[in-house]
């Protein structure tokens, strides 16, 4: 048996996210139809629980070609100037360590070979994030990683109108105990803006999504320009801090 959280979409919660717990049967082994089978699991005895809740496995794994297609892995950023990166190697690329970082040739690596590049493991411990000529401190612990996945997301029509369709979300690959940041649970935050109305809110600077997603103000945050933004919930057009990047 394992216990894996589930990531709830909540527009009342603060922080709009809300998590439950769940024990489920561990199926070992690292096929895909082995991870499927936990998820099957998992997801059964979520449903038990949460009988009207919408679930969604978000991860490679995933027996939706929308959860994998949400896989941090998989979910793309396009800037004007044609370059394309996924929001993994965009997060691995942005790290800084006590020996060095940011590297920024991992923006030219795949998901994989940037999470796996020996760099991030052989460089120190981390000291903050820098991207888009800002730098991110770790605290609040998801600041950088769930800002980064829920503008990537904005972007996205297809996949931003498939995913407010549900409101509750897993990552098989996530625990708790090991890791920090959870795509899942960046997409229970993206759904919880949607169906606010605080996407275009959220998304309009950092220091707004900051004081949104994680009910604090910083007054020294820097903020991205972006005009004439629309404050409802067909922001994904307007919002374009990524065609800042060379």
């Amino acid at each position: 048996m394992a216990k894996r959280p589930v990531f709830i979409s909540s527009v009342k919660e603060k922080g709009y996210v809300s998590i439950q717990e769940i024990e489920f049967e561990w199926f070992p082994g690292f096929s895909v139809k082995q991870k499927q089978r936990s998820i099957e699991s998992f997801h059964k005895n979520f449903k038990e629980k949460n009988p009207s809740s919408n679930v969604l496995e978000i991860s490679s794994k995933s027996d939706k070609e929308l959860g994998v297609a949400l896989s941090a892995f998989n979910l793309m950023i396009k800037t004007k100037k044609n370059k394309k990166f996924s929001v993994e190697t965009a997060f691995q690329a942005s790290k800084v360590f006590e020996k060095g970082g940011p590297f920024l040739d991992l923006y030219d690596k795949t998901s994989k070979e940037a999470k796996k590049d020996p760099r991030i493991k052989n460089s120190g411990e981390l000291l903050y994030f820098q991207c888009f000529g800002r730098k991110w401190e770790l605290e609040p612990k998801t600041f950088f990683y769930d800002w980064l996945y829920t503008n990537t997301l904005s972007h996205n029509k297809e996949l931003s109108k498939e995913v407010v369709q549900y409101d509750a979300f897993t990552d098989i690959e996530f625990n708790p105990h090991k890791s920090i940041n959870c795509q899942a649970r960046s997409v229970a935050l993206y759904v919880s803006l949607y169906k606010t109305g605080l996407l275009a809110v959220a998304l309009s600077s950092v220091e707004k999504f900051k004081e949104l997603a994680f009910g604090q103000q910083d007054n020294n945050i820097k903020d991205v320009k972006i005009k004439n933004v629309k404050v409802d919930k067909e922001a994904t057009e307007q919002l374009s801090i990524f065609d800042k990047m060379d």
